[in-house]
């Protein structure tokens, strides 16, 4: 039988492997993490840190990236650490952190240093590295991951935090991500927006100090800023020239960007779950794991970094991204909350006369003691109003289905009207202050989704939808108020409620669909307020904006593409605005299109149109849906905006021209050049969508080389009386 060591031996053993380490870390370790154009290399220093010393294009010998730190010669770095991987705050960091803890014993200082790192394998296409780093003095550890998808450049980052001590620890910031940029200088697009206003775009050059992105509104965290950014280096990037870089958050709460420009001109990047009102506490033996960051870079522009964007979202995280999706008639805008079963039947043959695939029946349908007649009663009480529908919604599932379409309902789960049974029962399940007045937004509050049975009561209320009615086909799943007066019943620990939360809503959307993995979701906050790819890997689609004003839309459509795809866009024909119907249903096509009229009042023509631009949708929705996009003349500065949908073969494409400017005169004077053909190939382009009694203008018969279309472009004639003018593209033998 082995003797144990002595203590002393045993220290002599600790000791000597620590000089192995050392002596093992005396040459710097040079990690790699590469994709197909580009690479971002991580190396430890003298100190044993992991630092970022190269974020930009792959290099061909990997031997070379260890030369690269010698090439600068900056202003002194006095740390050592400036560069890290992953900040720690309170030893030699003087900068913003990406992690700062306060230890068991109340120490809050953190040297995060280098133990080991492996490269998996996931497949052809992905693979995984991972960097354990560890504290020399206290046992916690953080696992760096960097996940690559070779073919679009993509990467994602997030960390797993683990408490090894013997007592808790609190977590005061986590970022999930770091990244750091050398340039000669960097420009910044960000977004802004409220109801009705989603994606405005604002672009400045970064300065020194700090440049916060952030959000704590709990809920509908988007509304007035997305966690989306775009970062150019030395200038701003252009639609086809420049170096950018994508970062997304995939996180559906209160998130948090930090961008500091540092005392050398470098550009670092912290990106994770908002620490505000949040420390989190660690038990022994937890781990804590962050959400992913995400991010593209690209050398020839915005276009191509979003196309790679765009593919990867398809193919890893939209739900169903490579599959198809229903055209819908919406009775929103046509009934608002007045209606009864005889009258959504009728709206139900006008969903088949239109020509669509489905009808959904949006909010005003249920709840009895507090009927739901306007948005401040009901919200909370999901079962039939026994006066709207006294044959519940399998009458109208069924008359859907005779009249050979599907139905999909609107439901806004996560929210109680404190009219409402619901509230009167559980009064305990809803987020608010016990000793605090009610504030309230759009009328409601927010159920407290971090208590378990509250997700039951999520989880059930869709389950019981689809258990009455199996044949249901569609759910609009909204989200309408943020958090006022943040607290949980059901919590011992408040400042765990952001995140947990969070997490809540992400159990009942993992059950719900482990359960139905097919159905056709809609993600709708008020418009914008919840778009993130960790919400899209449930969801088919979301709402990008109330919004539809055909105007406004193609600005909120073309900013949304940059992150994400067509087939993710749901877009509406409704009554906004004062343009025709022709140029409404033109800009909806650009994405899943849907429509939200009343059929019936529709003049003859303009039924007609609607009803062949449905048929034409049919052939050419695989295009839009599946096809590189590059955005041809941007809406912004010019009186024609244009965009265009090319299949990976280059034979086949579709473009949308629209006139964005009312002023005498506005055309397209010029040829717009198109992008992406093979300059050897011969295209026809032929009008879609023509209005009944009107003709085009374009010349269908004749043909046009890939580099003719390229070097001098094509006029769609939009002008004041052909508003939109929508082109096939073919390549003819």
């Amino acid at each position: 039988m082995q003797k144990p060591m002595s203590g002393l031996t045993c220290l002599t053993v600790i000791t000597l492997f620590f000089l192995v380490q050392q002596h093992a870390f005396s040459q710097n370790i040079t990690i790699p993490v590469e994709t197909q154009h580009n690479a971002l290399v991580l190396q430890t220093n003298s100190s044993n840190n992991v630092g970022i010393v190269y974020l930009g294009p792959k290099l061909t010998d990997k031997k070379e990236y260890e030369a690269i730190t010698a090439m600068y010669k900056q202003t002194t770095e006095y740390t050592g650490v400036a560069n890290a991987a992953y900040a720690a705050s309170g030893s030699r960091n003087l900068f913003e952190p990406a992690i700062t803890v306060t230890h068991a014993d109340g120490n809050t200082s953190l040297d995060l240093q280098y133990v080991r790192h492996e490269t998996t394998k996931l497949d052809e296409n992905t693979s995984l590295i991972t960097v354990l780093l560890k504290d020399p003095v206290y046992d916690l550890e953080v696992k760096l991951n960097y996940k690559t998808f070779f073919n679009e450049d993509v990467m994602e980052q997030w960390s797993e935090i683990r408490n090894n001590e013997k007592g808790n620890v609190v977590l005061q910031k986590f970022a999930s991500a770091g990244l750091y940029l050398k340039a000669q200088s960097f420009w910044l697009r960000q977004y802004h927006g409220d109801w009705a206003k989603e994606m405005q775009p604002e672009e400045s050059r970064l300065t020194h100090g700090i440049k916060t992105l952030d959000s704590k509104l709990g809920t509908r965290a988007d509304l007035f800023q997305p966690p989306v950014f775009m970062i150019s280096l030395d200038k701003p990037a252009t639609e086809d020239e420049g170096a950018v870089l994508y970062g997304a958050l995939e996180w559906s709460g209160n998130f948090r960007i930090d961008l500091e420009l540092d005392n050398q001109d470098n550009l670092r990047i912290m990106a994770g779950i908002n620490n505000h009102a949040s420390p989190y506490t660690l038990q022994p033996g937890e781990t804590f794991t962050t959400p992913a960051f995400l991010s593209v870079l690209s050398y020839q522009g915005k276009g191509d970094a979003s196309r790679k964007l765009q593919a990867w979202a398809r193919n890893y995280r939209l739900l169903d991204g490579k599959g198809s999706r229903l055209t819908l008639l919406n009775n929103w805008e046509a009934t608002y909350f007045d209606f009864n079963e005889t009258r959504l039947k009728a709206l139900l043959k006008d969903t088949k006369a239109l020509g669509v695939d489905m009808f959904l029946l949006d909010d005003g349908w249920f709840a009895n003691k507090y009927p739901r007649n306007n948005d401040d009663a009901g919200l909370g009480d999901w079962q039939e109003n026994k006066s709207k529908l006294p044959n519940g919604i399998a009458s109208l599932v069924s008359e859907a289905q005779n009249n050979g379409v599907k139905f999909g309902i609107w439901v806004e789960p996560e929210m109680v009207n404190p009219r409402s049974e619901l509230y009167e029962k559980h009064p305990d399940w809803v987020v608010k202050q016990p000793n605090r007045k009610e504030y309230y937004f759009r009328n409601q509050l927010v159920l407290d989704l971090s208590n378990p049975q509250v997700q039951e009561f999520v989880f059930n209320t869709i389950d019981n939808l689809f258990t009455k009615n199996p044949k249901l086909a569609y759910i609009k799943w909204d989200c309408n108020a943020v958090v006022y007066n943040a607290y949980s019943a059901h919590l011992t620990n408040q400042s765990h409620f952001y995140i947990q939360y969070v997490q809540g809503l992400y159990s009942v959307l993992q059950k719900l669909r482990k359960k139905y993995p097919t159905v056709p979701m809609m993600l709708c906050s008020g418009g914008g307020g919840r778009v993130d790819y960790a919400a899209l890997q449930y969801f088919t689609e979301f709402w990008p904006s109330d919004n539809t004003d055909p105007l406004e839309r193609i600005y909120m459509q073309w900013e949304y593409s940059y992150f994400y795809p067509a087939i993710s866009s749901s877009n509406h024909v409704t009554d906004w605005g004062r343009q025709p119907i022709k140029y409404r249903t033109d800009v909806a096509m650009m994405g899943k299109l849907g429509f939200d009229i009343v059929v019936s009042k529709l003049n003859e023509k303009d039924l007609r149109f609607c009803q062949e631009a449905l048929k034409t949708y049919t052939t050419i929705k695989p295009i839009i849906w599946q096809g590189n996009q590059y955005r041809l003349q941007d809406p912004v500065g010019n009186s024609v905006a244009s965009i265009l949908y090319l299949d990976a073969q280059q034979s086949a494409g579709v473009i949308f021209n629209y006139l964005v400017n009312n002023r005498y005169g506005a055309a397209s004077e010029r040829p717009i050049r198109l992008k992406g053909l093979d300059p050897k190939k011969k295209y026809q382009l032929k009008e879609l969508n023509i209005y009944p009694g009107t003709l085009s203008t374009i010349n269908s018969d004749k043909t046009y080389t890939g580099e003719f279309l390229m070097t001098v472009g094509f006029n769609p004639d939009a002008r004041a009386n052909r508003t939109s003018v929508v082109l096939e593209l073919k390549a003819v033998e």
